[in-house]
């Protein structure tokens, strides 16, 4: 296998049928039971199929779900913390029946797979949104969706036969296994990954700076998949990241990747699943902030650090680097946390991403330390636009 960490579980799990075997099951899944897929559940699919959810072969079955939500693990004892689940509806399920295939739907009404459905099973959703979310408020976006999907489940192995159809960030989407191809390329042992929905501002590139002096590449990972209507769209973000390591990243040690995940917004144990992706990804090591994965008042400011205690290093396998807030300071001249700045909080420039947001509004441009100019004037036309 390429790459130079193993994938989680061991092995990066491959679900696109080819050739004569997907010949054969295109005509069979003609005449097979349909389910619809939602826009989460199709990003699911995906990341299954190219491996960058190994261990997982398909959508989990009613052991894999309950142990995931009791124990962070799988049946099997591996690390996992958010239920990769496929729903659908009572009325739905009276037509399936368990050990047969069944078609799998993108929104166009287009085929993308098969299940090979192993189980049919209650979906517990208050256990779902208090053991995964930590709240059952449907204000928490990731407890909404949960409340919204079926009341049942279907768990088995799925082949895919025609992955979902991009026509955004083409030259971005590498699976796993092209990125791993690519670190052994580039001669690159120890890569650090960053996730992020945000655009990147002084903060983000002073944690990836910091992380950058201590391995031998960067992979900046943004999630593209779907997120709340309040966050900057995917293609504005994009732009952002291109202009800031186009300026201020070097080309021969950092690349960006796309992530098609959806996210959660499930703090810690999003942290946790973050990190095992870009395992998968090939990457050694991820960047955990300050309320990662983050909603509202939901977490706590550092659990996503805390719950990497919960685990053996050796069975998480990738090695999480832990920052603490990041500011500009006026006495340093330069980006600093508290573990490295002895200044009060009257000589720091922190802003909230809240208070971002109300600044493009009003027109008004967030200052140079907190947004690098080029990002800063992309944020402020596209919010004109959007006007």
């Amino acid at each position: 296998m390429s790459g130079n960490i193993e994938a989680h579980g061991g092995k990066l799990i491959n679900r696109i049928i080819e050739g004569k075997e997907r010949d054969e099951l295109q005509i069979k899944a003609e005449g097979l039971a349909r389910v619809q897929l939602s826009t989460r559940e199709t990003s699911d699919l995906e990341l299954i199929a190219i491996g960058g959810f190994s261990p997982l072969q398909g959508f989990m079955c009613e052991e894999d779900y309950h142990s995931v939500m009791d124990t962070m693990t799988l049946k099997n004892g591996l690390p996992w913390t958010i239920p990769i689940t496929l729903s659908t509806t009572k009325k739905k399920v009276d037509s399936l029946k368990v050990g047969e295939d069944v078609s799998l739907i993108g929104k166009a009404g287009n085929l993308l797979g098969v299940l090979h459905l192993e189980e049919i099973y209650k979906h517990d959703k208050e256990k779902e949104a208090e053991k995964v979310y930590g709240t059952k408020e449907e204000a928490h976006p990731g407890v909404k969706k949960v409340y919204e999907m079926g009341e049942f489940l279907l768990g088995g192995k799925i082949s895919v036969l025609k992955r979902p159809v991009h026509d955004d960030f083409k030259d971005e989407r590498l699976d796993p296994i092209e990125t791993r191809a690519i670190f052994i390329e580039k001669g690159w042992k120890r890569i650090v990954g960053f996730q992020t929905r945000n655009p990147i501002h002084r903060a983000h590139e002073y944690l990836q700076k910091c992380a950058l002096e201590a391995v031998d590449g960067l992979m900046i990972h943004p999630l593209v998949g779907e997120t709340k209507s309040d966050d900057i769209p995917a293609d504005i973000r994009m732009d952002c990241y291109k202009a800031l390591m186009a300026n201020y990243y070097p080309k021969d040690r950092t690349m960006l990747v796309v992530n098609p995940s959806a996210m959660r917004y499930a703090g810690p144990k999003e942290a946790v699943f973050h990190a095992l992706l870009r395992k998968n990804y090939g990457c050694t090591h991820f960047i955990v902030g300050r309320d990662h994965a983050g909603v509202g008042d939901y977490y706590g400011t550092f659990d996503a650090h805390y719950i990497f205690d919960n685990f053996d290093p050796s069975a998480i396998g990738i090695t999480p680097l832990f920052f603490d807030y990041t500011f500009f300071c006026k006495v340093c001249g330069s980006m600093a946390s508290y573990k490295t700045c002895p200044h009060g909080s009257d000589d720091h420039i922190s802003l909230s991403g809240t208070k971002v947001r109300e600044m493009l509004r009003a027109g008004k441009t967030p200052p140079p330390e907190f947004s690098r100019p080029e990002v800063a004037k992309i944020l402020v036309d596209a919010m004109k636009k959007k006007k």
